[in-house]
């Protein structure tokens, strides 16, 4: 697998052009999995593991891998399936999402595919709420699964949920505001909209960029001012039939939306990140999951909201 990443370089210029590339691997059986190439750092044989006393049933062990200590988890077990085997045949995917490096046990690596988010759908409506699933594609007659991973996190790492009480500015109430959240996953969705709740804000929750265009689209129909109704967006990047870049690039682009105030909330890491906001003209850009940076961001906005409202 020592070539399978090479060329990052290329595999950034498919942002924003509602396309990008995904690694297929099977956890134990003959289903094939998927996670987005730009959150793996590297795909390895499995490593000798060191255990940890009283961790999570799902951590397999720590790997050293060139001067760092990183968790690895089991995916299969993560996700009720049957655990992988730690033989030699099985593999480490090295990811790292909302900052931090983690590697993922899987049965196989098969192969890197590039296609668009438009041929990436929700996952059927019957998955439940229970569902690992945060979308599905199709390749080569067959049913591939992308993983909700920031559930898997939370479930296994777990973190702070809520924004801590110093960083809630009292001054600033958040009553009467409105906030459209996009994001595939559920868990990241009600991250964001707990802290939206922390500062009086309600929110408007929505599963990928296809229904939040639609949405905002509809309104502008009915007359609506988005930058007047919403004093903010705050979107992800990966979602299935339209990432958030090109979300970002159709609200900048319209004469009625794009006043409206544009967060991109990513688990994405890299510095190419910064340049792809100028490029699509979102406002700010924030790496998950923090929330007290989630917070104060959303806090400064809103003051900037309500003076040029009140003005």
């Amino acid at each position: 697998m020592a070539g399978v990443l090479d060329g990052v370089d290329q595999r950034t210029k498919l942002a924003g052009h509602n396309r990008f590339e995904l690694l297929l691997f099977k956890l134990v059986g003959r289903q094939r999995f998927g996670i987005n190439v730009f959150k793996v750092q590297e795909v390895i044989q499995c490593p000798p593991l060191s255990q940890i006393p009283k961790s999570h049933s799902v951590i397999c062990g720590v790997a050293h891998l060139r001067g760092k200590t990183i968790p690895v988890l089991d995916l299969a077990m993560a996700i009720g399936l049957p655990a992988v085997g730690r033989g030699s045949d099985s593999y480490v995917i090295v990811t790292e999402y909302n900052r931090t490096i983690q590697g993922f046990l899987v049965g196989a690596v098969d192969r890197i595919i590039n296609i668009g988010w438009d041929q990436v759908k929700a996952p059927p409506s019957g998955a439940g709420k229970d569902s690992y699933l945060t979308a599905v594609t199709e390749v080569d007659d067959e049913l591939i699964e992308v993983i909700d991973v920031e559930k898997v996190m939370k479930e296994v790492i777990g973190g702070q949920e809520e924004a801590s009480d110093e960083m809630i500015d009292n001054e600033v109430s958040g009553t009467g505001d409105h906030v459209l959240i996009v994001d595939d996953s559920s868990v990241a969705r009600n991250q964001v909209k707990r802290v939206c709740v922390q500062v009086g804000i309600e929110c408007t929750l929505l599963k990928d960029g296809q229904e939040a265009w639609d949405h905002l689209s509809k309104m502008v129909d009915d007359g609506t001012k988005i930058a007047d109704f919403y004093s903010m967006i705050i979107s992800d990047v990966e979602m299935p039939r339209m990432d958030g870049y090109t979300l970002a690039t159709k609200i900048k682009s319209h004469p009625e939306m794009k006043d409206v105030y544009l967060i991109l909330h990513t688990s994405l890491s890299g510095v190419f990140n910064t340049s792809m906001v100028e490029k699509v003209g979102a406002n700010k850009f924030l790496a998950k999951f923090e929330p007290d940076i989630l917070v104060q961001t959303i806090q400064e906005q809103l003051k900037e909201f309500h003076q040029n409202h009140d003005d």
